[in-house]
């Protein structure tokens, strides 16, 4: 008797750069057990989401299409001409059950059914409300709805109007490869970029250009802890990695005021985009992620898995994950002062880095690995297909 061939899993994303709706993406399709599924991605264009989960063995296929916005009608989105390119897709490939971004899910939705499988979105933020005339399809055209976090279930379905029971939502919160991230990654190329050695305080920040990241914020904030240590320095790495108009206004005058303030001038330095981001982690004293929401966080947990105490903001996605004053520091949103309490506290107190940083690892391997979001997504997915 020999084993079922694996399923065929069609991951949907109108998005082909690299963002944390795009890392959870693609640590779920690493994680896939290979005998049981066999990954796919759809993108409108070529980019590092592709790129990267081709190194993954997933099978990218490039389909131009244009994302939903978030009036879409669905009587008529769902009948735009890539929704029957997609369906011809999911019927040539074999798929057993799509996976849909929002951007995408109409047209997945149609596909879905025309090819008589199931459609599951991944809810990974709760800004995008369904509208009056979307809940119906929200509800029937859509097979599951599960969510990344509580805060984004139950901001979802508040702003919604509260149309599904919060049961029908399952929360499964992502994970990453505690292999991968790791304690024991080289972070001395950052600070050979900085120009620093290895003795000198450092405080990191991982995100890409958008205003609700807080870039201000940890400006702020870094003016506060260099006023306590004047030998501390501060890096930040992350880019405008979608290219929208007013996300590059927003870095223009994030690094604008960097240089025009003379103690962030000399103190803290803007990478961009850097090819291995577990470095910066790793060249990190303290991982400060001052955004004033988050669905979740990736680089909480990527950091708490490299064994790096983590301040960041009680909202959202951190407040569940974060556990405040055992594996890190959960302070109010747009609160500087409070943020550089923190910073100065663990930059002064190797022990307590330490401490926390070892319950964050232990935290991550126990709730957050990529393995454990994977075997839950299986299981769920079987239960529809």
């Amino acid at each position: 008797m020999t084993d079922a061939p694996p399923r065929n899993l069609l991951f949907v994303s109108a998005y082909s750069g690299l963002g944390g709706g795009e890392s959870v993406q693609l640590n779920l399709m690493g994680a896939l057990d290979r005998h049981r599924w066999r990954p796919h991605l759809v993108c409108p264009r070529d980019g590092g989401l592709p790129d990267v989960a081709r190194a993954l063995g997933v099978t990218a296929h490039l389909l131009p299409y244009r994302g939903a916005t978030a009036w879409f009608v669905p009587a008529i989105w769902t009948r735009f001409p890539v929704a029957r390119r997609l369906a011809a897709l999911v019927r040539a490939q074999d798929i057993h059950a799509i996976h849909s971004d929002y951007h995408s899910l109409p047209f997945a939705a149609a596909a879905a059914r025309a090819a008589g499988v199931p459609v599951i979105w991944n809810a990974m933020g709760w800004w995008f409300p369904a509208r009056p005339w979307q809940r119906r399809f929200f509800r029937t055209q859509v097979t599951q709805i599960i969510a990344i976090t509580q805060a984004v279930r139950d901001r979802w379905l508040a702003a919604s109007g509260s149309f599904l029971a919060a049961e029908r939502i399952p929360v499964l919160v992502p994970g990453v490869d505690p292999g991968h991230f790791h304690p024991g990654v080289d972070g001395s190329p950052v600070r050979a970029r900085l120009g620093i050695g290895p003795d000198v305080p450092l405080v990191g920040m991982i995100a890409r250009f958008q205003r609700v990241k807080g870039h201000d914020v940890f400006q702020a904030m870094a003016r506060r802890v260099a006023a306590q240590m004047p030998g501390a320095r501060f890096v930040v790495a992350g880019e405008n990695v979608f290219g929208v108009s007013k996300d590059e206004a927003y870095k223009r005058a994030i690094l604008d005021a960097a240089q025009s303030d003379p103690i962030l001038r000399e103190r803290l330095t803007y990478l961009g985009f850097w090819d291995d981001a577990r470095q910066v982690v790793a060249a990190s004293d303290v991982i400060v992620c001052p955004s004033r929401f988050e669905s979740l966080g990736m680089v909480h947990l990527e950091s708490m898995a490299m064994s790096r105490p983590v301040v960041s903001m009680d909202n959202g996605g951190p407040a569940e994950t974060v556990v405040d004053g055992e594996t890190g520091f959960l302070v109010p949103p747009d609160a500087p002062d409070a943020l550089a309490g923190c910073v100065v506290a663990l930059l002064r107190d190797p022990a307590l880095r330490a401490r926390l940083g070892a319950a964050g690892r232990a935290r991550v391997l126990t709730h957050y690995t990529a393995a454990g979001y994977a075997a839950q997504f299986s299981r769920l997915v079987e239960s529809l297909v």
